[in-house]
């Protein structure tokens, strides 16, 4: 269940506990002009919120960010003003630097404070509440002493959808404020009546403090989910600052396992649409551990909506819809290029679209490049770590790239040419395809359909990934259930059990059930018997993959039944890369692609086991999967050998 709550950290630290003597903290922290624009918001408990920040963080002053275009040019100007971005050649065009040390996610220090007999993902960290109370009062204690605060009022959903969520973000940062109103609907006009039919809200409080690297160590980002509050400190990475991203789907996460359970889901995925023959359009949700192409895949859709987060329930009609929680993209740049991603090169290489970028090479001549682009690389600038030169090397004497492997643009939606207005309605998206992938060199073919909704369950459970650089200091191959489990506050058997019974309600008719399938486009050539480390095929190949997913979901191609779920026919591939991608698709690589490595899978299930045979109360719905799926491989392997070809399975 969702934590009890014991005390509201600021509110206890701050002491302000009326609306009254709330307003009256936030009028000395105001000119007449902001203090008019508090007075608009009539939810007592955000205003009381936000004077215990003042009071904690101690600013000069305290600016409210409206979302007014005044304002939004007030919060980009201070940025390039006090440092925290610089402009670049190209207008709408800055650039953000995070530490040398602070290039990703500091998972180590990330926290839940929970009371004793709270219980917490055995894939999480935590602190008690004590701890973390100590920690917020001496740390952040005038944190934004000689700063200003700012202050905004946002959705994560479009007005008036039944699954999103308002959140106040509370930052010291121009970058995080900048960022904020690019990824997010800034609804000051509608936060209270929106607070009001949500029931809740979401706070966060934020600080880069000096933004030194010797407070790195001392940089924590700690979550109370009792009072829905993040508080962040000494960093500016977004991963831990925009705390309305990750911070807040946590809470989300919450609040579909222990309030909504079977009806709600929060998603680590991406929204977008295919279309299909006669002008059909299909929509697809799919999860991918950041790093492993969410971004990609949400931009080989026809029609995007969103490529991190998802919120999902069952309408009335028994149909699966989705959201998107944000309302732009902030997305890693390493090998974006005109072959794999044109739509997106347009955006950044041409005038007219606001990006902020972070963490790649500048030249001389204020132009970004990066890692992949395809584009000739200058002899020098300055990139995430200083000045650079071809041929420098780190410490360790490994070349330093141009760019970091975690570097980002940051972009509205609406700038793109596949956008589609349809995520702004509130009633979502019909949902038929849910997706699941990692980066998997040497295991799972590109694309398998579960045979029902329990398997369906356990290839999201089975995420298997190659570590990526969104998390500072993360190395190997490690598992990456539904490639959420970072932001899965609870018991993950409360999580998977919800997984379960959203999947088998009842109420999700027969004619919308969706299919469940696994994506994996990092398979090696190496794997799958040749020399090279190359990938199997190219990113652009994702668009067959997902076309034949599509008729799948319509009942229009059939498939080849496997131990692990259903793979597609050659032939159907063979027209799906003609009329889709107008590429050949040789009937060797299908096969190499598609053969059942037994040993392998075999492999990874016996780690599935043993990994949540340690967890409590995990669903035996699970283990039925897993052990249906192993009897089946060994009965292939006694047959056919540990390959077997899709020949084979005919």
């Amino acid at each position: 269940m969702t934590p009890k709550l014991n005390i509201d950290i600021a509110n206890e630290i701050g002491n302000i506990l009326t609306y009254e003597d709330a307003m009256s903290v936030i009028k000395n922290k105001t000119d007449d002009a902001n203090f008019s624009k508090i007075q608009q918001i009539k939810t007592e408990a955000a205003v009381i919120k936000i004077s215990n920040a003042v009071v904690l963080c101690d600013p000069d002053s305290v600016f409210i960010n409206t979302g007014s275009p005044e304002d939004r040019q007030h919060v980009r100007d201070m940025s390039i003003q006090n440092g925290e971005e610089a402009k670049l050649a190209m207008d709408k065009h800055t650039i953000h630097y995070d530490l040398k040390d602070e290039q990703g996610r500091i998972t180590d220090r990330t926290y839940y404070m929970a009371n004793p007999d709270d219980e917490i993902s055995s894939l999480a960290q935590r602190m008690t509440r004590e701890e973390g109370f100590d920690y917020i009062k001496a740390k952040m204690k005038s944190v934004m002493k000689g700063r200003q605060m700012i202050v905004g009022f946002y959705n994560r959903g479009p007005i008036k959808s039944p699954a999103s969520n308002p959140s106040i973000e509370v930052t010291s940062s121009c970058y995080v404020s900048h960022s904020a109103d690019m990824l997010y609907r800034n609804t000051f006009s509608d936060f209270d009546s929106e607070v009001e039919r949500a029931g809740h809200m979401y706070a966060n409080i934020h600080s880069e403090g000096l933004n030194r690297a010797e407070d790195l160590p001392n940089a924590r980002v700690l979550m109370d989910r009792s009072a829905q509050t993040t508080y962040s400190m000494f960093c500016t990475y977004a991963g831990n600052t925009l705390l309305m991203k990750k911070g807040n789907h946590r809470f989300s996460v919450d609040r579909a396992v222990y309030e909504n359970r079977g009806t709600q889901l929060s998603e680590h995925m991406f929204i977008t649409g295919i279309d299909g023959p006669n002008g059909r359009v299909t929509w697809f949700a799919g999860a991918a551990p950041s790093g492993c192409g969410k971004t990609t895949t949400a931009m080989a859709g026809t029609h995007f909506i969103g490529d991190d987060l998802a919120q999902m329930w069952i309408d009335e009609n028994g149909s699966i819809r989705s959201i998107n929680p944000e309302a732009g993209i902030f997305g890693i740049v390493e090998d974006v290029n005109r072959e794999g991603d044109p739509g997106l090169m347009d955006l950044l290489r041409n005038p007219g679209t606001e990006v902020i970028w972070s963490n790649v090479l500048v030249d001389e001549n204020k132009v970004p490049h990066w890692v992949g682009n395809g584009e000739e690389c200058p002899e020098k600038g300055f990139n995430f770590q200083g000045e650079w030169q071809k041929g420098l090397k780190c410490d360790k004497g490994k070349d330093v790239p141009v760019s970091h492997p975690n570097a980002r643009a940051t972009l509205v939606s609406t700038a793109l040419d596949n956008y589609s207005e349809k995520a702004e309605d509130p009633n979502g998206v019909e949902t038929r395809v849910i997706t699941y992938s990692g980066r998997d060199s040497n295991t799972m073919p590109p694309v398998w359909v579960a045979r029902d909704f329990e398997e369906g369950v356990a290839i999201g459970a089975n995420i298997v990934s190659a570590a990526t650089a969104t998390e500072v200091g993360a190395s190997g191959v490690k598992r990456a259930p539904w490639a959420n489990a970072p932001f899965i506050p609870g018991a993950l058997s409360d999580y998977m059990d919800a997984q379960f019974k959203f999947f088998g309600n009842d109420k999700i008719a027969a004619d919308k059930k969706p299919i469940m399938a696994g994506l994996n486009y990092f398979l090696t050539d190496e794997a799958r018997g040749g020399s090279t480390k190359k990938l199997l095929g190219e990113k652009k190949d994702v668009k067959a993959w997902m076309a034949w997913l599509e008729r799948r979901a319509n009942g229009e191609v059939e498939a080849i039944e496997t131990p692990i779920g259903f793979i597609p026919k050659y032939e159907d591939l063979k027209d799906l890369f003609a009329n889709i991608i107008d590429k050949e698709y040789p009937e060797d690589l299908y096969k190499k692609q598609f053969s059942i490595y037994v040993d392998n899978i075999v492999s990874r299930i016996d780690m599935q086991n043993e990994a949540y045979g340690k967890e409590k109360n995990i669903p035996e719905a699970l283990f039925k999967v897993l052990k249906t799926q192993k009897e089946g491989l060994t009965s292939l392997k006694e047959r056919f050998g540990a390959i077997v070809t899709p020949d084979q399975l005919l």
